[in-house]
């Protein structure tokens, strides 16, 4: 019974670390060039300037391929070399070369953070700021996990349309929301991960849902809702500080603490602990410990000096001591002046002589 156990272990094992399977044999694929629709190409928008709209209905043509993420996704030389970059043919269902790629053919790991944050999760370069039609890579100034996904054919309700999106984009990663703007035929979907939303943004490009449509995805501009914007703020500052906290030693952590809690003048729980240990002692003994500890230090001159109980310290200090500290530091002070050697008060003191050297003994250039 154990080795059937066994057996099966090893068999889902082997299962969820198959090799990849190649999407498409090379040449299957049909390169089909943009038509020139105007006088210039320009490589930055992909399109021909001067002319017709290349984003108009009747331009855009339908994915050839889609990606499916149950059947194509597996391992590649990628989870051997350590590249943590996705495929992006494979996102978009064309990658001819299956196991032998040299990205990896899985959905984006939200847990894990890119090597370089000015790139997106195919190893593509972002910019400073978007396209005007935001499209493209992205910007690295501004964290987006919205898409604006456009050209949809609603053949029903809100709510029924807002099902129909959810569930061929959720294939691509966790959705926070989803938002339908009825007899507009347009949606944005929200990730919770950045990664998952640049791949989603690959895999749906010119994609259908359950209608004959060519869907228009693109990158959302920044919602313009006051409540989201401090959402989002505070959404950044929690992952920031979380972050920062994941790298620091947590000696540093407890150090930076205790002296936070010394500024403030709040007394720390090793601090009440051991405040609670010498009341516990006093109790005991019958007498203050602290007295008891300055007697100690005197040593044998326990019986023959009396030490004066200092001013009581309030419990808090405003500044950088706390109320223990300065109490030593007046037991010490008084120990000084005790040390120290009488002076009398009527003294005559001498003046210094003068060695003959200072300015006003040079009265003149004569050798008398």
């Amino acid at each position: 019974m154990s080795s059937a156990t066994e057996t099966q272990a090893v068999t889902k094992k082997v299962k969820k670390l198959k090799p990849a399977r190649k999407q498409v044999k090379p040449g299957d694929v049909e390169k089909k060039e943009a038509p020139q629709t105007g006088k210039e190409y320009n490589i930055w928008y992909n399109k021909w300037a001067g002319g017709d709209r290349e984003d108009s209905y009747s331009n855009k043509v339908k994915s050839q391929t889609r990606c499916n993420i149950k059947k194509d996704a597996g391992m590649t030389r990628a989870n051997t070399t350590g590249v943590k970059y996705c495929c992006l043919f494979f996102a978009r269902g064309c990658c001819p070369y299956g196991w032998e790629c040299e990205y990896l053919h899985t959905l984006p790991d939200a847990s894990t953070n890119l090597p370089d944050t000015s790139k997106d999760c195919f190893a593509r370069d972002k910019f400073s700021d978007y396209r005007d039609d935001m499209g493209g890579v992205g910007s690295f100034a501004r964290q987006n996990r919205t898409l604006y996904v456009g050209r949809i054919k609603e053949t029903g309700t809100g709510p029924e349309t807002e099902e129909v999106v959810k569930r061929h984009f959720k294939e691509w990663g966790e959705i926070e929301k989803i938002r339908v703007l009825q007899y507009r035929s347009v949606a944005f979907v929200t990730y919770v991960s950045e990664q998952n939303a640049q791949f989603a943004k690959e895999a749906m490009a010119c994609q259908s849902l359950d209608n004959d449509e060519i869907l228009n995805v693109r990158w959302a501009t920044e919602d313009p809702n006051p409540e989201s914007k401090v959402t989002e703020k505070r959404r950044l500052e929690e992952m920031g500080r979380e972050a920062i906290q994941a790298r620091m030693d947590p000696r540093i952590v407890e150090a930076m603490r205790a002296v936070r809690a010394l500024e403030d003048g709040d007394v720390l729980e090793d601090q009440e602990d051991g405040m609670a240990d010498i009341q516990v002692e006093e109790l005991e003994n019958g007498q203050p410990a602290t007295k008891r500890r300055r007697l100690e230090l005197e040593g044998g001159q326990q019986d023959d000096v009396e030490v004066p109980e200092p001013e009581p310290a309030p419990s808090k200090s405003n500044g950088l001591l706390s109320s223990d500290t300065l109490e030593s530091l007046k037991y010490f002070q008084e120990i000084r002046q005790r040390s120290a050697p009488s002076i009398p008060s009527k003294v005559a003191v001498k003046p210094p002589t003068s060695t003959g050297l200072g300015l006003a003994d040079y009265g003149s250039d004569e050798d008398d």
